[in-house]
């Protein structure tokens, strides 16, 4: 992930170009980096390293998106709605 593709991910989810901590944030950016860690995998089917990585990022977006879920219920809607997260 390039800094503009990140920098646009967060200027699109958060209140300001600086708001990386709002989980809006994280999940959009763990999303982006799981689709390319599954563009990986269709190349590479025996890469069991980078597989672990993924299911650890798969999990810390589930985490974030139950933590968001509780949180605010309206905003997590927008969320999954917005990155085509099924639940």
């Amino acid at each position: 992930m390039t800094k503009e593709e990140k920098l646009e991910i967060v200027k699109k989810f958060g209140k300001d170009e600086k708001d990386s901590g709002r989980a809006e944030v994280q999940i959009a950016l763990i999303t982006k980096r799981i689709n390319d860690l599954t563009d990986h995998f269709n190349a590479h089917k025996k890469d069991h390293h980078s597989r672990r990585g993924l299911m650890m990022l798969v999990g810390k977006r589930r985490r974030l998106l139950d933590y968001l879920a509780a949180k605010d219920i309206n905003r997590y809607r927008v969320v999954i709605k917005e990155l085509n997260i099924r639940k």
